[in-house]
């Protein structure tokens, strides 16, 4: 019966001439070598096929794929970073790549004692060249360090060697080319708010870290951690700071951060030996004492003196210090991630045959704008010393993100995607374009009658009889699910119509792990300085949803100092009311009026103020370019809302009749910035107090206003237009809109421009085009 009926030896039936031979295949295994080759690949591209050799089942899969490709694809293009500001950040960045080691970079810090150390930028110290007003950490990073012609991906571990009023910075850079870790030198002038990158003092054919300075007998020594090595390692410098010798090799032990101090009468030496039996990594510490910080070293007692958790800070995390008397050491929790935190150490007991110490307060303020702040992930390094003034200076790294996240991301994006290839072969089941998930002939009971050899095969493999078994009670699940799940029915739609909204939301997923980058918006880096700036808004109590959603948005900016609210009309809240990461202060009006946008305001600690209505949101990424811009034009209004005043009479249009006639005269200060002391300066001018008089008559145009007192002041550029990735005006949601009635708005409109142009001349006669800037950002 069945496959057993022959009927001829070489015609009718299942007998010849590629015919089926009874156990799934398309002909005779005794036929050529060539002909079973076609014979199997037509049989195991059933994976995915319909009965009969139809490639339906493929096709669904790929069209599945392609169309939740392009789900995602719509995606990447709304949610990531453009391409254009992708290129020039990285051409600002020159040497810059992502790194599974992370993206560390180096920040100072100031106070008038170790433990009350503040970031530069709260020290409001301003550098006019780079229009860094204020100076913003960090002060060294891979772009820098690259813009001076050494590319490197991180830099990390720093260390500082004073010399009067000269402050220099070693540190380890991860060279781009060997991607392997040197020391490098860095020199400031200015007690470390500029620094001059004087290049590589000390480059092995090993990775070299943590480059500890110090001084002995009138001489400089280095020792850095040669771990890769085996030794712990003591350089002598010939020519400070950049050409170094090696002196002795102080420890065959592979030392890992390792640093030497003089305490009471003995050097001490603290480092970790991870190679050694029973070590726990980064949870272990050695002591070793001598009369000389070249050895030879003998250990300690209770060696070692910590062998627990990564977290409790065994390993060393920077230069240890002496504070009244008193031996601090610096200590990094590894517990979440690698460098998670630094952590401070008072040190109560060191003898050679003793040693405690227990954990004080660090006294830095945690970073709160998460993988915004250039140290929000993890900071593992401090070194603080005393200035000859008295004042002291630390310095410390910090990275953005946690150790090995290039390659948690990776993962975690194939694993979406690969989960939704799962998604896109259960709706093809349940829709019947799939029926069966493996093979048949992989199955124990696959079709057809199996080769003796194979038979044989099967019975001497386990292995392989378990996996048929597996793959057999595989294919039974397709007709299961078609028999729980009617497609046809309301309930079996929405089914599928829910799995179908899972894939899309795992496919962008994939996308945004594999493709989307660390998720931090970074500020740009100009002229060697990072700044920041206050955003400035005005509203009223009408508007306070927008305004919470806004201060909470904008607050986590790299670069936004303050918050200020400009509050015109209705009962004030409180500054406490907002989940803000920076101060918010609200600045109560005495009368609802548009010209109080540019008042006088001395308590502005920056000199840039962003102008951002509360009802416009965009990417921090849009603000920080927009903020890049103004810092290389600060002559200017830099915005994101670009308009062309031309023709006669004079008419307000949209910002497609600028398109349409490729260029623009204008920015709109309702999201842009400019110079707080030169345009307040400007608006609140006796000169001005006719114009101000229009604005409250109209309750209209303080920002054509601003536009014509820069342009009659200047016979040079005054606008530069950026473009945003995408914008959304909030007040649609919320009903709250000033301008609702558009054809009344820009009548108003019109009719200031012709008397602003009575007042303080025309703007038609000027105009700039689009996509002149080299950074491609006024596209």
């Amino acid at each position: 019966m069945g496959s057993g009926q022959v009927v001829g030896p070489a015609g009718g039936g299942g007998g010849g001439g590629g015919g089926d031979n009874g156990d799934g295949r398309c002909c005779d295994m005794s036929l050529k070598c060539s002909c079973r080759w076609k014979c199997e690949h037509q049989h195991y591209r059933g994976l995915f096929l319909n009965g009969g050799g139809s490639y339906k089942g493929l096709v669904f899969f790929l069209g599945c794929f392609v169309v939740l490709g392009s789900i995602a694809t719509l995606y990447a293009w709304l949610a990531f970073t453009p391409p254009y500001a992708v290129a020039a950040r990285a051409a600002a960045g020159g040497g810059c790549r992502e790194d599974n080691e992370g993206s560390w970079s180096i920040g100072v810090f100031y106070g008038d004692s170790p433990f009350s150390l503040k970031p530069i930028e709260a020290m409001n110290i301003w550098r006019d060249e780079s229009a860094a007003w204020p100076v913003a950490n960090p002060v060294v990073t891979c772009a820098s360090t690259s813009e001076a012609g050494f590319p490197s991906n991180f830099v990390a571990d720093p260390f500082l060697y004073v010399q009067g009023d000269t402050i220099y910075l070693f540190y380890e850079m991860k060279n781009l080319i060997t991607m392997q870790g040197d020391i490098a030198v860095s020199r400031s002038v200015d007690k470390g708010a500029t620094w001059q990158q004087l290049g590589i003092a000390l480059d092995e054919d090993w990775h070299l870290s943590y480059p500890y300075v110090f001084n002995y007998h009138g001489q400089i020594y280095m020792m850095p951690e040669s771990s890769e090595k085996g030794q712990l390692r003591v350089y002598r410098a010939l020519d400070f700071p950049l050409q170094w010798k090696l002196d002795k090799v102080v420890m065959k032990k592979p030392m890992v951060d390792s640093f030497v101090i003089n305490h009471k009468g003995k050097f001490w030496l603290f480092g970790s030996d991870h190679s050694s039996f029973g070590s726990k990594k980064n949870g272990q510490l050695e002591i070793w004492y001598s009369d000389s910080p070249l050895g030879p070293w003998k250990p300690h007692k209770k060696n070692p003196v910590y062998n627990t958790y990564r977290s409790v800070g065994a390993r060393n995390g920077g230069r240890p210090f002496i504070h009244d008397g008193i031996l601090y050491r610096v200590g990094q929790d590894c517990g979440e991630t690698y460098g998670r935190r630094v952590r401070l150490f008072k040190v109560e007991v060191l003898t050679q045959d003793e040693f405690k110490e227990v954990e004080v307060p660090l006294g830095v303020e945690e970073p709160k704008k998460g993988r915004n702040a250039w140290n929000g992930a993890r900071y593992h390094h401090l070194d603080v010393q005393q200035l000859p003034s008295g004042e002291w200076i630390g310095v410390m790294d910090g990275d953005r993100v946690p150790s090995g996240y290039s390659v948690r991301r990776f993962i975690l994006g194939c694993a979406s995607i690969a989960a939704v290839a799962v998604i896109v072969i259960l709706i093809g089941v349940l829709l019947g374009a799939v029926k069966c998930i493996v093979p048949l002939n992989w199955s124990s009971h696959g079709l057809g009658k199996k080769s003796n050899a194979f038979l044989v095969w099967g019975r001497s493999n386990m292995l392989s009889s378990k996996v048929r078994r597996f793959c057999s009670r595989l294919n039974r699940v397709p007709p299961f699910l078609r028999g729980w799940v009617k497609v046809n029915t309301r309930v079996g739609r929405c089914v599928v119509a829910f799995i179908f909204a899972i894939g899309v939301a795992l496919m962008c997923t994939g996308v945004h792990y594999i493709y989307g980058g660390n998720g931090a918006d970074e500020p740009y880096l100009w002229k060697g300085h990072y700044s920041q700036f206050t955003l400035l808004t005005m509203t009223y109590d009408a508007r306070i949803w927008n305004l919470k959603m806004y201060v909470k948005h904008y607050s986590r900016c790299s670069s936004v100092k303050e918050i200020v609210v400009v509050w015109n009309k209705g009962v004030p809240p409180n500054s406490s009311d907002f989940d803000s990461v920076v101060p918010v202060r609200i600045r109560v009006e005495a009368r609802n009026s548009l010209n109080n946008r540019f008042r006088m305001d001395p308590l502005i600690k920056t000199r840039a103020v962003l102008e951002l209505d509360d009802d416009i949101m965009m990417t921090c990424d849009d603000v920080e370019r927009g903020f890049k811009v103004w810092r290389e034009h600060p002559d200017r209004i830099v915005g994101f809302y670009p308009r062309l005043i031309n023709g006669n009479p004079l008419k307000y249009r949209a910002e497609r009749y600028a398109r349409k006639h490729e260029g623009y005269n204008m920015i709109l200060t309702g999201a842009a910035f400019i110079d707080s002391q030169l345009a307040f300066q400007k608006y609140n001018s006796p000169q001005v107090r006719l114009g101000r008089e229009l604005v409250d008559k109209y309750f209209n145009c303080e920002d054509v206003l601003l536009n014509y007192l820069y342009a009659n002041a200047s016979s040079s550029r005054t606008v530069e237009y950026v473009k945003p990735a995408w914008a959304i005006d909030t007040s649609k949601f919320s009903g709250a809109a000033i301008s609702r009635n558009t054809k009344v708005h820009y009548r108003i409109r019109s009719n200031c421009l012709a008397k602003f142009s009575q007042m303080y001349g025309g703007l038609a006669g000027r105009k700039w085009a689009f996509d002149a800037r080299k950074d491609g950002w006024d596209v």
